[in-house]
């Protein structure tokens, strides 16, 4: 990831998920980082993900978030839509995925070749490229690259640690589950 220009702080913050971090500039969130096998190396993925400048306190509108991903994490209905987001660098195919998935509502699910459409794209690279755009997300949960499914409804993959687990909890937060090997969203 390209990280925007100026000064760009980090912090690691505890959620039930385990350790977590941010990293931000003034225009908003650069990067966020699931939990890696320690906190350790949970910061060094970040600092190095956002190139980050060192730790620091966040400022209120970046407390703000840290706070939402911490009830996140811990099971509470989230809306990160309004989160403030500075993908300046992203190219722009993976800017209109962002902005689509962005859309994504809580407790629903997406496939990589819908979401490519919603881009623009509508081949089978369009599908593959958007599952690049996924694996290179500097904002997983805000992003929410966890609700995006392979074609009939299979899971598909997951670069956080823990892979396609880690996935598994974050739907399953939301009330999708795939006990039957399909995902079933909330209510059904």
């Amino acid at each position: 990831m390209t990280a925007a220009p100026g000064n760009i702080r980090h912090c690691l913050f505890d959620t039930a998920f385990g350790p977590c971090g941010v990293a931000w500039s003034a225009r908003g969130l650069v990067a966020l980082q699931l939990p890696e096998r320690d906190r350790t190396e949970t910061e060094r993925r970040l600092a190095a993900k956002a190139s980050s400048n060192g730790a620091g306190d966040p400022p209120p509108a970046i407390a703000a978030s840290i706070a939402q991903v911490r009830d996140y994490l811990s099971g509470t209905r989230a809306d990160f839509s309004p989160a403030p987001v500075d993908l300046a660098g992203i190219d722009a195919f993976r800017g209109k995925v962002y902005a689509a998935l962005r859309g994504v509502d809580f407790g629903h699910t997406v496939t990589y070749g819908e979401l490519a459409r919603q881009a623009g794209v509508s081949d089978w690279e369009g599908a593959r490229d958007v599952g690049d755009a996924m694996a290179r997300n500097p904002l997983p949960v805000v992003i929410p690259c966890h609700r995006v499914l392979a074609a009939n409804g299979k899971l598909g993959g997951f670069s956080a640690h823990g892979g396609t687990a880690t996935k598994l909890k974050l739907l399953a937060l939301e009330g999708v589950h795939f006990d039957s090997g399909a995902p079933r969203l909330p209510g059904l």
